[in-house]
């Protein structure tokens, strides 16, 4: 049976089965990804930069991959580099790096947020494939420029956005390929994570040396991709406009925080709450709240014949609420069982089980020479329509058009 008949087979049985069925049909159609090339012998000789989220992944695990250098600013850092990676090629800068090395094919550049631009510019114009945090940038300039200088040196990049790898994320993509969906006409997506209290050095909102780092009062709408990772990375639509508003604060204790006081993208949000719409005309709502009770980042999925419910802490699990059917749970399977990841790499991981899954897909997309499945157009679609709603939240809200950048050709 070819992969149509199985996706006609399976969107008929999800119009006629129980929830809990679901996750037994979305796995064996085992959309992933591609199955690791284990036949492939070819070595990814890459560098680490950023020895703080930066140490989390598995690159080493990968049997096609060794790390031969890692770099931090902070020595601290660099040691947790070199246990984790059992890499004793170590440079205090990437700017020394990228003069100094040699041995290299790619780097992973997990530096601070409003560095990867400028980074991963500095890394392609030597010769390296790049896969970096999120955001892929903090400017519609740097995405200009992260499109030239792609499309100029024919390099890989990789946004390393979790929330595509996440297993229900996962599931949500089988099952609108599959069709379960319908028409899947509207996204609700969320990121909340409190960081009022990190204004303290030892907290998230200051460097190992005490000096503020880039989360000091962030815009919440410049990190949208944990929310637009749930819905680009389930349908590849792209966000067409947007009309954003933002709250900082009524009572004059929370007007009076470090962040609202003083911060240096003059940013005087906490929480921004958006609404989005699609190229093909559905409705997408993205909350990116900074000063909340938080419960990380979430979906739901509105068709027109099911709707899916990721699950919250404490309130409820994985649920699907198909038409004539009603609300039932849903059993994500263990997507990290899947062939796309070599055998060492089959386990649980980090971010909802992404951190596997991310690490794979860049040295796999390497080996086999093709681009990543987040390559630089969708971390661009997933990035680009948060700067956008930043700067209608300072315009009160005014929808505004958001610019495409598009494969050339």
């Amino acid at each position: 049976m070819n992969m149509d008949d199985r996706l006609h087979s399976l969107s008929v049985e999800l119009s006629s089965k129980a929830a809990a069925r679901l996750a037994a049909a979305a796995a064996s159609l085992g959309v992933v990804g591609r199955a690791y090339p284990a036949e492939n012998r070819k070595k990814i000789r890459l560098a680490v930069v950023g020895g703080g989220f930066g140490a989390t992944f598995h690159w080493h695990e990968h049997p096609n991959c060794v790390v031969t250098a890692v770099t931090d600013l902070y020595p601290g850092r660099r040691k947790a580099l070199q246990a984790r990676y059992k890499c004793d090629n170590v440079f205090d800068s990437l700017e020394i790096m990228v003069e100094k090395a040699k041995d290299i094919d790619a780097v992973a550049v997990f530096s601070g947020a409003t560095d990867h631009a400028r980074h991963v510019k500095l890394c392609m114009e030597r010769g390296w494939h790049v896969v970096s945090a999120v955001p892929a940038c903090t400017s519609l300039e740097d995405a200009a420029m992260l499109k030239e200088v792609k499309e100029k040196t024919g390099l890989k990049y990789m946004m390393a956005e979790s929330s595509y790898y996440r297993q229900e994320c996962i599931f949500a993509r089988n099952m609108y390929r599959a069709g379960g969906f319908g028409e899947l006409f509207s996204f609700e997506a969320e990121y909340y994570h409190d960081v009022r209290d990190n204004t303290t050095p030892g907290t998230l909102g200051f460097n190992p040396d005490g000096s503020r780092s880039w989360r000091w009062g962030f815009p919440p709408m410049f990190y949208p991709t944990h929310s637009l990772g749930f819905v680009t990375g389930v349908t590849k639509e792209r966000i067409t406009k947007v009309s954003c508003l933002g709250w900082g604060g009524t009572t004059p204790e929370i007007r009076r925080h470090p962040y609202r006081r003083e911060n240096a993208y003059k940013n005087p949000f906490f929480c921004q709450s958006a609404m989005m719409l699609t190229d093909q005309g559905h409705l997408c709502r993205v909350n990116e709240f900074r000063y909340c009770v938080p419960y990380g980042e979430r979906a739901q999925w509105f068709g027109d014949q099911a709707t899916l419910y990721m699950a919250v802490g404490g309130l409820h699990g994985n649920v699907a609420n198909r038409k004539g059917q009603g609300a039932k749970p849903v059993v994500v399977p263990d997507y990290w069982k899947s062939d796309m990841l070599p055998e060492p790499m089959r386990h649980a991981s980090g971010h909802g089980g992404s951190a596997v899954f991310i690490s794979a897909e860049f040295i796999n997309a390497l080996i086999e020479d093709r681009e990543p499945e987040i390559d630089l157009y969708e971390s661009l679609a997933m990035t680009v329509p948060g700067l956008v709603a930043h700067e209608s939240s300072l315009k009160g809200g005014e929808q505004l058009s958001v610019p495409q950048f598009a494969k050339k050709g």
